[in-house]
């Protein structure tokens, strides 16, 4: 049975992005290495895609918005592809606000999110990624996952739920998941939003300050904080065992929330400039036609 590097791939997303040497190298996470990652190595506070100050990234952010609306209008129309982007990290990272800002001028015809808390009872009769199957994206469509199945190893790592052993055991798991989508037609783009440990606590100081930001806060956020170490070691582990070819993991500096937001439009933008996106082909009946 050949490994899945043997597997010919539609288009192994680190060839979309240039792999090795390209611009985004710095940020990926190498796939098929045996090499631990080091978050420390990653600066939370880095702005490698700013273009010289807030205001002018801000620009750029809106004009990636505007250029994503017309790329997603051709992707839903050629329906040749899917796109899932996966934004993980920890609490007050900004995975709605990247939302907001990356994709404020789409259609929510081919764009659709999904935000994913703990399970139902129903979900949790089945296997735990039998939730995350049913909505990844149809053909033409943009899905972006607010949290992800990664949910489901961080979590019952970190607590001790399941096992080392289980815990390889879900790696391996969602390396088979993401190469099935892969092989049939899904790119997918995963972005771990990177956020020191100072700016968190001011970002979840300012929820509890501004009363209208108290429905964002739980005490649960607290609890996970005091657990800091924990998770970074355990998103460590998970970035060195599922990134690949087909599915490898981008570290996005979250310190930042302007250059965040143009972080990973710009990767959404590359990647689907790559796809040479085009309509279908004009049907011969038009020509000529002329409505009455």
């Amino acid at each position: 049975m050949p490994s899945p590097s043997e597997f010919a791939l539609p288009f192994p997303v680190n060839a979309i992005l240039g792999g090795k040497g390209s611009r985004w190298a710095d940020w990926q996470v190498p796939s098929g290495s045996n090499q631990g990652v080091d978050l420390k190595a990653f600066d939370t506070g880095a702005k490698p895609y700013s273009q010289g100050s807030k205001a002018v990234d801000k620009a750029a952010v809106e004009a990636l918005a505007e250029e994503l609306d017309t790329l997603q209008d051709v992707f839903y129309a050629d329906r040749r592809f899917k796109l899932l982007l996966v934004l993980q990290g920890t609490d007050t990272s900004g995975k709605d606000g990247t939302v907001r800002g990356a994709f404020a001028r789409t259609s929510p015809l081919g764009v659709h999110t999904v935000g994913w808390k703990a399970p139902t009872e129903v979900e949790r009769a089945h296997d735990y990624l039998w939730r995350i199957h049913q909505r990844v994206p149809a053909a033409g469509e943009i899905m972006v996952f607010n949290r992800s199945h990664y949910e489901d190893v961080l979590v019952p790592s970190v607590n001790g739920w399941i096992t080392p052993e289980q815990t390889r055991q879900r790696y391996a798991h969602i390396n088979d998941f993401e190469r099935l989508l892969a092989e049939t037609g899904t790119v997918i783009l995963k972005c771990m939003l990177h956020i020191g440990f100072d700016e968190q606590r001011e970002r979840l100081q300012a929820r509890i300050d501004d009363p209208t930001k108290h429905w964002k806060f739980s005490h649960g956020d607290v609890e996970v904080r005091q657990q800091w170490k924990d998770y970074q070691q355990a998103y460590e582990n998970l970035l060195r065992a599922t990134s690949t070819p087909w599915a490898p993991w981008t570290v996005v500096p979250a310190d930042s929330k302007t250059h965040r937001n143009l972080m990973i439009a710009t990767l959404v933008r590359d990647a689907l400039k790559a796809l040479d996106l085009r309509y279908p082909p004009d049907d011969p009946s038009l020509a000529g036609l002329r409505i009455a």
